[in-house]
């Protein structure tokens, strides 16, 4: 895999969390959910929740961590195309934002840690986790 490759990169970090996920107890409904409004990672199911998963894959000391990489606006795209999701599927679960930090190391690289922040945030876009 060529270190370059942005897409192979963020695919062994989605590949690395949905196993998380799984071990967590979620069942992995859909990945790389596209409409024109954005994208959503991963969709899972866990306990009372329909959770839309952001995953960002960043070099270790990256400048921007995951979690800060998921500004407002970008939640805002993630919310919007959740809800069209959401329309689409007759869950009866609440929806849950998490963010999915991936860190990778390595010219060919390998995945060296995973934090999972849980509702994150909010579909009016407020920050739960600091």
């Amino acid at each position: 895999m060529n270190s370059c490759d942005k897409q192979e990169k963020g695919r062994l970090g989605e590949d690395a969390v949905c196993l998380r996920l799984q071990q967590r107890g979620h069942e992995i409904i859909e990945r790389n959910y596209r409409r024109r409004c954005g994208e959503i990672d991963i969709i899972s199911k866990c306990g009372g929740f329909v959770v839309f998963t952001e995953v960002k894959s960043r070099k270790r000391n990256s400048m921007v961590s995951g979690l800060e990489a998921v500004d407002r606006r970008k939640q805002a795209r993630i919310v919007r195309t959740a809800d069209i999701w959401l329309s689409e599927h007759d869950t009866g679960l609440q929806p849950r934002y998490d963010i999915a930090e991936v860190t990778l190391t390595g010219s060919i690289p390998r995945v060296v840690g995973i934090e999972i922040y849980e509702d994150a945030f909010t579909a009016d876009g407020i920050y739960t986790v600091n």
